[in-house]
């Protein structure tokens, strides 16, 4: 392998193989600073070391889920229930029926499980809703 002594060769054999996994990176001193010293000394001898640096993909953590919960209440019709089902979230009408009857029946009932960015919208924008049709339905969510 070449010795690289000026940063426009460096620049060149990065170029040159910066779309394969492994890249040659030179290297004075594995404490090296960005301008080849090392911490508060003097690199003067020229003899540059290369070594291999390789390009890992990190696996993206999932995003922790959250329920979103429709609580039951004495007021609210069960037409607008459904409605809300249907249009918050994406049920058709037979899904949203039974979601209701569930909600109804025990009191409080799932409607979806969501990142909690997604949720805490879909909470706000039925709760938003019901207040615009002054219904009092309650809609909340916690950790899947």
């Amino acid at each position: 392998m070449p010795k690289l002594t000026d940063d426009s060769a460096n620049e060149r054999i990065v170029a040159t193989l910066a779309a394969s996994l492994v890249v040659p990176v030179a290297m004075t001193h594995p404490l090296a600073g960005p301008d080849g010293d090392d911490e508060g000394g003097n690199d003067d001898s020229g003899e540059g070391q290369v070594g291999i640096a390789t390009r890992t993909r990190a696996k993206p953590k999932k995003p922790s889920q959250f329920k979103v919960l429709m609580l039951n209440d004495d007021y609210t019709p069960m037409e607008f229930v459904v409605m809300v089902l249907k249009r918050f979230f994406r049920m058709d009408m037979e899904q949203a029926t039974q979601v209701m009857l569930h909600v109804h029946q025990r009191g409080v009932g799932v409607c979806g499980i969501y990142p909690y960015e997604i949720a805490e919208t879909k909470v706000n924008q039925v709760m938003d809703f019901a207040r615009q049709n002054q219904h009092p339905l309650q809609c909340t969510l916690e950790k899947a």
